[in-house]
């Protein structure tokens, strides 16, 4: 089934008026609900990039700063997200050793109760 294509300007009105009712703290199903799209089609226009929305899009901005200014807040974020990772990375890593261990360790198990000795 083929739906219905907006129009770049709808879109961006569209998401203007999400941007609203994200603020008065709706949910994400009422405002799909509320712009008559689906909760998938929301999201997709969410995550359009800047270069593909018409001119006048609030993409790329918050809180009327552009994006990619820097400022303290933002660094310090960037510097815990990314210790953050590394400690995933390392659990994750560890995680992966072990099951390795434990996975060794069951074929040594099956393979001594595969082996019997010949009685004879």
């Amino acid at each position: 089934m083929v739906g219905k294509r907006h129009a770049s300007e709808e879109i961006s009105a569209k998401l203007a008026q999400a941007n609203e009712l994200a603020a008065k703290g709706k949910t994400q199903r009422e405002i799909s609900k509320a712009l008559g799209v689906s909760i998938m089609t929301y999201h997709r226009w969410k995550k359009m990039p800047e270069s593909s929305e018409p001119v006048g899009g609030r993409r790329g901005e918050a809180d009327g700063r552009p994006l990619g200014s820097s400022d303290a807040s933002s660094v310090d974020t960037i510097k815990r997200l990314e210790l953050e990772n590394a400690q995933l990375r390392r659990l994750v890593t560890d995680m992966l050793l072990e099951k390795l261990k434990y996975e060794e360790e069951l074929r040594a198990r099956q393979g001594t109760r595969l082996r019997r000795p010949d009685s004879g």
